[in-house]
């Protein structure tokens, strides 16, 4: 849920750095030269783990968007494969090729938990039908052409576990505590350097906004389903023409 990381990240960091200017009270030095280099140098690595993660979170991002064009590609092939079958049998592979690429779509738009274990279900009960249809026309006619479409069928199938795998493979927590135990310290710190300064309310207000947003947009690009952004299946829904 991006959004809820926006807020509460905003929330709790803001706090954290306002908890630093009560520390600061105590310490009656105006100067804090030691607390501001590590204060810098802890802003540095926030900023570098930020980057890594972000960096992370693209790559997860294209990877969706490839196995989504592969997706397409392998239906597209299998449907046209499946006219070297028998005549009953291609007409019947298609048909039900055709209703996986309408599961298929249904998979990358909806959001809805409860819809999304139908989806998945509906799936696997058509990947079944599919092979059995090519695997009842390759036991009665071993031929290399019919191979051509138990190949093809075995690619869609495949390329559906790559791009399960994909939308399962996040951001580790391990990260995601790294980055805000980081977070948590730098705005600790900037509370207490900064509680001298005159524009001190002003200063402690960006730092969390900052951060808050960059961890909104790791969290939004890393998020599959939840978020703005979003793998759209434009190869699966220009692939569905073609095959009416």
């Amino acid at each position: 849920m991006p959004v809820a990381i926006f807020v509460l990240t905003l929330v709790v960091l803001w706090l954290c750095a306002r908890a630093g200017t009560l520390l600061a009270r105590f310490d009656p030095r105006d100067a804090h030269e030691d607390l501001g280099m590590v204060l810098a140098a802890t802003l540095t690595l926030l900023g570098l783990i930020i980057g890594f993660s972000f960096s992370m979170a693209t790559n997860r991002y294209d990877m969706r968007k490839n196995y989504e064009e592969a997706e397409a590609n392998a239906i597209g092939t299998e449907y046209l494969r499946a006219g070297l079958l028998p005549d009953a049998q291609a007409a019947h592979t298609r048909a039900l090729l055709k209703e996986y690429l309408a599961q298929r779509i249904l998979f990358y738009n909806t959001h809805d938990t409860g819809a999304l274990v139908q989806i998945n279900t509906r799936t696997g009960e058509l990947q079944n039908a599919l092979w059995s249809s090519v695997r009842d026309a390759a036991s009665a006619n071993p031929t290399m052409i019919v191979a051509l479409a138990v190949s093809g069928m075995n690619d869609v199938i495949n390329s559906q576990g790559y791009t399960q795998a994909a939308w399962w493979n996040r951001i580790p927590s391990g990260a995601w505590a790294l980055m805000v135990l980081i977070a948590l310290v730098g705005n600790l710190m900037l509370g207490f350097t900064a509680y001298h300064l005159k524009s001190h309310a002003v200063l402690l207000s960006v730092l969390p906004l900052v951060v808050a947003i960059a961890f909104f947009l790791i969290a939004d690009i890393d998020s599959p389903r939840g978020g703005v952004i979003h793998v759209s299946p434009q190869n699966l829904l220009a692939l569905g023409p073609s095959l009416n």
